[in-house]
């Protein structure tokens, strides 16, 4: 990462700070597969919710591909992101029910030799705008489009776009918090990406700011072509464990989390990590992520 861009992201956390948030919870949206999650913002007021967010992983996989660093402890590529939601509608007892969510997500790491463009160690920019709307309790949609680019030209520029859902309700199929996405790439390759999942999760003691364990599984198509040109339908899936610890950082609502995936690639999948990945059937993906919220 150049000194430049160091220097900035102290006062870009500084404006996030001085910003005010709007309710108990926003919808977010994650830039690479647009699913959708539920962010803890405390309970002060205001319409302008803002989160930022840091994370190490020891690779970098793109719905179960690889993409620009694989699993490996030899380079760890840093994630940062910054973006939040703005409540445009409210229903009478002043719970937010219409948002426009955002988010930029860029990541950094050590350049391989091929990485020649300035600035060589920002490999990756995820820029995602949506519309979220909550219908009932527990029940979350979103239309988002993201624009994904490659700041030092390792990878070309696509588009996507993506109707997706949330659901968290209290009791029944809402504990198992289930989610699902479909997406339509507008530029780039093509083809359509679904992908399903379920992140239960249980509180590891009584307390309201106490650590929390889930149990993140999904599985994920890319159909007619969307991994690569000619490449056909290929699936993955992922199943593993994360560890969260609510914290108090700034007076934002802050969670620490530590999550370890194993990733299941189908053979055409696999393959397509040759040169520069694996091309293991089985690889583990480990995070460890901050994000802060106001």
């Amino acid at each position: 990462m150049s000194s430049r861009w160091r220097a900035a992201i102290p006062a870009i956390a500084l404006w996030f700070v001085a910003a005010p948030a709007l309710a108990q919870s926003i919808p977010f949206a994650d830039t690479e597969d647009a699913t959708l999650s539920e962010v803890d913002i405390g309970k002060r007021g205001g319409d302008w919710h803002p989160v930022v967010s840091f994370d190490l992983r020891n690779g970098d996989y793109a719905r179960g591909a690889f993409d620009d660093d694989a699993a490996a402890l030899g380079r760890l590529p840093v994630h940062v992101s910054f973006g939040g939601a703005v409540v445009v509608h409210r229903q009478a007892d002043g719970v937010g029910t219409l948002f426009v969510i955002g988010q930029s997500s860029n990541g950094f790491h050590a350049p391989r030799r091929e990485e020649r463009t300035r600035p060589r160690a920002w490999y990756e920019s995820n820029n995602l705008l949506g519309v979220a709307w909550r219908p009932v309790e527990g029940l979350t949609a979103a239309a988002t489009y993201t624009i994904k680019a490659s700041p030092n030209g390792v990878a070309s520029t696509t588009h996507e776009a993506s109707l997706t859902m949330l659901y968290t309700a209290d009791e029944g199929l809402g504990r198992l918090k289930p989610r699902a996405a479909v997406t339509r790439r507008t530029q780039g390759d093509g083809g359509v990406y679904t992908i399903a999942g379920i992140a239960p999760s249980f509180d590891l003691s009584n307390r309201e700011d106490g650590p929390t364990l889930s149990l993140p599984v999904t599985v994920g198509v890319g159909w007619h072509g969307f991994y690569a040109a000619d490449s056909g339908d290929r699936v993955y899936g992922n199943g593993g464990i994360a560890l969260a610890q609510p914290v108090r950082i700034a007076g934002a609502a802050a969670t620490l989390q530590a999550e370890i995936l194993a990733l299941v690639r189908d053979d055409r999948l696999r393959r397509l990590d040759a040169p520069g990945g694996t091309t293991a059937t089985l690889v583990p993906y480990a995070t460890v992520s901050l994000a802060l919220a106001w």
